[in-house]
């Protein structure tokens, strides 16, 4: 399998942790990356932006084995407008039994909607009545989504060889913690229903935080989330969270609101995760009993940990974007724009 991945050179979460799979199912020297992303192949992003590096790399990268007139797949990773215009320069090159792929990680919940919210709207739009594309995978799948044959669920995951150099030793320093922007009304009323509660102040679970000024950055923000006996997360500008995979990922134990969007083998309320009501009617509640009741809290974190690890690490997903098309063969490709603006 080669696999020509037409991407942007900046970080972007879905875009990375698919190539990492890919890399790790097909090997790096089977994926060409277009334009080169250095944050690939030099270990010069600390975490969450060094989802895609790919240790020895370099001379892989830098030398392309195949053109894309070669490849067995296109990839259009990522929903930034740069990937876009890469895709146009090579767009006539592509052969007419090439399979072309979008995977749309951005957070609106129309088809490529980020690249209309980016202003290139129009550029989308001329190059998908050129060729459409033969599949899309998409973050933000929700219900009204499944009308489309073509378009699958691709939800977050996690890379665990992030975690080499680590620690991750179970030393509790926080009860509770939602350490976040304010990007969705529920994450205000959360905050404010944790004003002044448990340690929470203390901890920086406070209102009005800035990402700019996070002092837990990098491999010691992992450390921290490790640390506490619970985390919360809750929906930003799209229902998936990086903080919904890095907890189990770290055998933590995590309160959260139920995402709406469809993830395959998805978690279970009181198995491997707890769900609170959209309301949050119950979030303290829960709180309290999950911090008195230490032997349950850690039999569901455990669980979660083995559920992230079968089901959703960077090499499932790749296994399943690949294993979708090649199922789905005779699935004929949708216009895009037939969800554009239809849903609310």
């Amino acid at each position: 399998m080669k696999i020509f991945y037409i991407t942007s050179p900046r970080f972007d979460y879905m875009q990375d942790l698919l190539y990492s799979g890919l890399c790790k199912v097909y090997g790096t020297s089977n994926i060409r990356v277009s334009p080169i992303n250095k944050s690939y192949i030099l270990p010069v992003r600390d975490y969450p932006k060094n989802l895609g590096y790919q240790k020895n790399n370099i001379f892989r990268s830098l030398i392309p084995r195949f053109s894309i007139k070669e490849a067995d797949l296109v990839i259009v990773a990522s929903a930034k407008p740069e990937t876009l215009r890469e895709y146009q320069q090579v767009i006539d090159e592509i052969p007419a039994k090439t399979k072309v792929i979008f995977i749309d990680g951005g957070d609106r919940i129309d088809i490529g909607g980020d690249f209309y919210r980016r202003g290139v709207g129009q550029l989308y739009d001329k190059l998908t009545e050129i060729r459409p594309f033969d599949f899309i995978f998409k973050r933000e799948y929700l219900p009204e989504h499944q009308a489309l044959t073509n378009v699958f669920p691709l939800p977050f995951c996690f890379n665990f060889d992030v975690l080499k150099g680590v620690d991750l030793e179970k030393d509790y320093k926080y009860d509770v913690s939602f350490w976040a922007v304010e990007s969705a009304p529920i994450r205000t009323r959360a905050l404010e229903l944790l004003n002044d509660k448990y340690d929470c102040r203390e901890n920086g679970t406070i209102k009005n935080q800035q990402f700019h000024k996070y002092q837990r950055k990098g491999d010691y923000y992992l450390e921290e989330i490790a640390s506490c006996k619970i985390v919360l997360n809750f929906r930003g500008n799209g229902w998936d969270t990086m903080r919904f995979w890095e907890t189990p990922a770290l055998n933590t134990f995590m309160i959260s609101q139920e995402p709406e969007i469809n993830i395959p083998n998805s978690f279970t309320h009181g198995e491997n995760i707890i769900y609170c009501k959209p309301d949050l009617s119950d979030l303290t509640y829960l709180i309290d009993y999950y911090l008195e009741n230490e032997k349950e809290r850690e039999r569901i974190a455990k669980n979660g940990y083995e559920h992230i690890k079968k089901y959703h690490t960077d090499v499932q997903r790749a296994k399943y974007v690949i294993n979708t098309v090649t199922k789905n063969q005779h699935v004929r490709n949708n216009k895009h724009f037939s969800l554009i603006n239809s849903i609310t």
